[in-house]
């Protein structure tokens, strides 16, 4: 049985820079390197996820603007909603940017959803940063995830 509800990190990798419209939102520049961002689902976290890796959509969130020419290398996930506290620990890891402030986070307080990282991120430093509250956080490829839940 997979798992229903949830928060979950889509690591990303843009093997170029590139200019992005995102929508209403605005153009930016996204540097070559690695984004992750945080997302939740209130149910079907695997059907989310899912929809993320799909390359046909409808393009409704910030985050598929981007999967237009990003792609997921890692998801990170937890049973429980976390995405902001996620995404607070992100920041505070080494080497972490905010990109575009706002992406992602238009219904929180938090300054973005989505940080960029020059070099492949770590989940241990990201599960160190998020102390006990990281115990029960997963990491898996893309396939991975889809087959396990």
């Amino acid at each position: 049985m997979g798992v229903e509800k949830g928060t979950y990190a889509l690591v990303l990798s843009l093997e170029t820079e590139a200019e992005i419209a995102v929508g209403k939102f605005g153009r930016f520049a996204f540097p070559s390197g690695y984004y992750v961002y945080f997302g939740s689902a209130r149910s079907g976290l695997r059907q989310r996820v899912q929809r993320h890796l799909r390359p046909e959509k409808r393009l409704r969130w910030h985050i598929d603007y981007l999967l237009q020419q990003a792609r997921v290398v890692e998801v990170w996930y937890i049973d429980h909603s976390q995405e902001c506290l996620w995404a607070s620990a992100a920041r505070k890891m080494p080497q972490s940017q905010i990109p575009v402030p706002g992406f992602g986070s238009s219904d929180c307080r938090c300054p973005s959803h989505l940080i960029y990282f020059p070099l492949l991120p770590s989940f241990e430093v990201f599960r160190q940063m998020l102390g006990g509250q990281g115990l029960g956080a997963k990491k898996a490829s893309p396939i991975s995830f889809l087959s396990r839940h």
